[in-house]
């Protein structure tokens, strides 16, 4: 019997298999399920940041903000953003601009010089360098400013009194535009060291070493090869830096207001509390403010999504060191500059102020006369009820809001990139959105958003912990998303395929391959959630005022030498805060705002 290759026309037909009615219902049950998860997301971040946004955008068209049991806002208009083309509001929007600018750049040369000499060269006591380059995160922006509106005030500042001791005469004066721009340098340069770093720590020596074999020397190979490779993360610092400078709150209202020096944030601040208060002009405003910085984030991620640069390889590597000669010492010497300016001398300012019998200095006579110094003041304050409930609130909220924050963001995270859900994408979205808000923007939209809503929350440490978890949820989806994309899910599929269902194959294979990443997350949210003071002015009651209401509230009233005693607590009860989390196991991560 021959055989062939039959005729098309007889050619038997592909078995195609036709989902049975229990399949496609087990299916269909899926689906619905995965779309009910999502959907509840969603839901959840829509409370914490679209409804706030969106009431902040509605307050801004209308004539009256969103009060109790109002279903509606008041009639639609375009008066309020006549205040956007006032001459206040543009020399505000001027000033934070030039002074976002010039704290960008001065950041970046600090953050990026200590990153080259910790990460690339043989400087002396690199340990020393790195700790200087990431020292300064941990003190607030707002200890920082009450510390150097103490060292370099024009009349009773410590640093003109001894100058005049000596017969020079006042000669600082930090309440200007050059004394915001000093004091937000110092506090923001840790951002571009921990972005340069890691672009440095990582980058293939073969390329550096490609061009020394051509003949190229060690300045040409930097300025070749070197500089060029760390420009983008150099360059998304500086747009990054950019941004939280321009909505940075504490430094402009305590450093610039003494000096007639508005920014926007300050200039929404005060529009809030008139009397009466302005909500609707203050909403133009943040709507305004919240649109620059959103192009400047949309600049930002453009810049960083750019450095698609293969420099780690899967090969082991290890970075050239550069032999920097003289410049070891030198190096050393400027690293230890910077960590003196940004951490040693304010704590000593602190200190002083704290241990001073007289609430200002006008003689250095006055420390040496009898009872001049004082530990009374700290010891008062530690002891002081009204102080240990506004640790306890920040503790509790700081822990609940890092807590929520890592578990929320983990969930999320877990369903863009492990899951098919629909809608996936959205909430990836919504979870980074609150990068381009600034949260003194945030707290406003929250206020008007749980002051109408129907639930008993405002007035309550609870209002505090959702604005936490909804203004740092782009900073805990990043370092979560980070740790997810670490863990092959192979080893997650592995268990499912040996019967575990897939909660518990997550509960415990995915999460504990995760625990160092998540422990970091935690740790980053804590550091956050203690420093805030932006979003919490307006949401906070006298039942649950925070370590950083209490520091800036006896600032504003006058008190420097309370004000100094709670800010060195404040640092310690952060140190604590960040040992313990150490102890479990953390790291500090990118991204703090």
């Amino acid at each position: 019997m021959s055989t062939g290759t039959l005729p098309r026309s007889q050619t038997p037909p592909t078995l195609t298999r036709t989902p049975s009615g229990p399949g496609r219902r087990r299916r269909a049950l899926s689906l619905t399920r995965r779309s009910t998860f999502t959907g509840v997301q969603l839901l959840l971040l829509a409370l914490l940041v679209v409804v706030p946004m969106a009431l902040i955008v509605l307050a801004a068209f209308s004539d009256e903000v969103p009060r109790p049991g109002a279903a509606t806002l008041g009639g639609l208009t375009l008066g309020n953003f006549s205040i956007v083309v006032s001459h206040a509001s543009l020399v505000a929007l001027g000033n934070s601009v030039l002074i976002a600018g010039c704290a960008s750049v001065g950041a970046m040369v600090i953050g990026c010089g200590l990153a080259f000499l910790a990460a690339r060269t043989d400087v002396r006591w690199k340990l020393l360098v790195y700790f200087a380059g990431i020292a300064p995160m941990f003190l607030p922006s707002l200890v920082g400013a009450l510390a150097w509106s103490l060292l370099a005030g024009p009349g009773t500042g410590y640093l003109n009194v001894v100058l005049r001791s000596v017969g020079i005469g006042n000669v600082f004066d930090v309440y200007s535009h050059l004394g915001m721009v000093f004091v937000l340098t110092l506090y923001y340069a840790p951002y571009a060291f921990l972005l340069v770093y890691g672009s440095l720590a990582l980058m293939n020596p073969d390329l550096e070493d490609a061009a020394g074999v051509h003949g190229g020397s060690m300045r040409s190979t930097l300025r070749e090869v070197t500089f060029p490779l760390a420009l983008p993360a150099a360059l998304g610092s500086g747009v990054l830096i950019f941004a939280l400078t321009m909505e940075n709150f504490p430094v402009a209202q305590m450093i610039g207001t003494p000096g007639q020096v508005e920014t926007l944030p300050t200039f929404i601040y005060r529009l809030m509390n008139a009397a009466p208060a302005r909500g609707t002009e203050a909403a133009a405003v943040a709507v305004v403010l919240t649109l620059v910085l959103m192009v400047v984030t949309a600049v930002q991620q453009r810049v960083v999504l750019k450095r698609k640069f293969t420099t780690v390889s899967g090969k082991g590597m290890k970075p050239r060191v550069l032999a920097i000669g003289r410049w070891r010492t030198i190096g050393l010497v400027l690293a230890a500059a910077y960590l003196f300016l940004a951490l040693v001398l304010p704590a000593l300012a602190l200190l002083l102020a704290s241990l001073q019998s007289s609430p200002y200095l006008s003689d250095l006579s006055q420390l040496t006369t009898a009872g001049g110094l004082s530990f009374w003041s700290l010891g008062h304050t530690a002891i002081d009820p009204e102080f240990l409930h506004a640790l306890r609130n920040s503790l509790l909220v700081a822990v609940v809001a890092a807590t929520v924050g890592t578990t929320l963001s983990f969930v999320v995270g877990y369903t863009v990139y492990r899951t098919t859900s629909p809608g996936r994408k959205v909430l990836e979205y919504v979870a980074m959105a609150p990068l381009a808000v600034p949260a003194i923007v945030m707290g406003l939209g929250l206020l008007w958003t749980w002051v109408a809503a129907p639930v008993p929350v405002y007035g309550t440490v609870a209002v505090l912990v959702i604005a936490f978890v909804g203004i740092y949820l782009p900073q805990g989806y990043r370092g979560t998303t980070a740790s997810i994309l670490q863990v092959d899910d192979d080893l997650e599929d592995s268990a499912v395929l040996l019967g575990a269902r897939r909660f518990r194959a997550v509960r415990t294979v995915t999460v504990p391959l995760m625990r160092t990443g998540l422990l970091s997350t935690l740790l980053l949210l804590l550091m956050l959630s203690m420093r805030e003071l932006s979003a919490a002015l307006f949401l906070f009651t006298s039942d649950t005022r925070l370590l950083s209401i209490v520091v800036f509230d006896e600032y504003d009233n006058g008190a420097l030498r309370d004000a100094a005693s709670t800010s060195l607590l404040y640092c310690l009860a952060i140190m604590v805060v960040v040992l313990l989390a150490r102890l479990l196991g953390a790291r500090p991560a990118n991204g703090a705002r």
